[in-house]
């Protein structure tokens, strides 16, 4: 599978949520870190979600929100992956930020070079990956 997502984790999922129109899907990476989406329940059903699945989740790197202090702040995004920046390549305008975490997953996210140098975004500081549960795409094998 090809495709333009710079984010591609796989895992299995743990957990189904179900809602009226959506569910919540909690998946396991393979260095044990979970992602929630919530997905449609017509997603649910025509992938065949269920507990032990193989998923893939896409997540588009400007969707990758980064914070380097968050001992008090709570947010409503349920995914908040905390690691250690470990590049940062710099353009024109953004700046392509990865973040490595503690299961070796590395996470790729999209800021502005003012975000890098407000935050101090460099390689070896701690730094939290946030991502909307609304924005992660689940995908199944054929």
């Amino acid at each position: 599978m090809k495709v333009s997502a710079r984010n591609v984790f796989k895992g299995k999922v743990r957990e189904l949520r179900p809602g009226a129109v959506n569910s919540e899907v909690i998946m396991e990476l393979a260095g044990g870190e979970t992602l929630v989406a919530v997905v449609t329940m017509e997603s649910v059903s025509s992938l065949k979600l269920a507990p032990g699945v193989d998923a893939v989740a896409l997540i588009k790197a400007p969707w990758v929100m980064l914070m380097t202090d968050s001992s008090d702040i709570r947010l409503s995004a349920r995914n908040c992956l905390s690691g250690k920046v470990v590049n940062v390549t710099d353009g024109a305008v953004n700046a392509e930020v990865t973040l490595e975490l503690a299961g070796g997953t590395r996470v790729y996210s999209i800021v502005t070079r003012d975000a890098v140098q407000e935050l101090g975004l460099a390689p070896g500081v701690n730094a939290t990956a946030v991502i909307k549960a609304s924005h992660i795409i689940l995908g199944v094998p054929a």
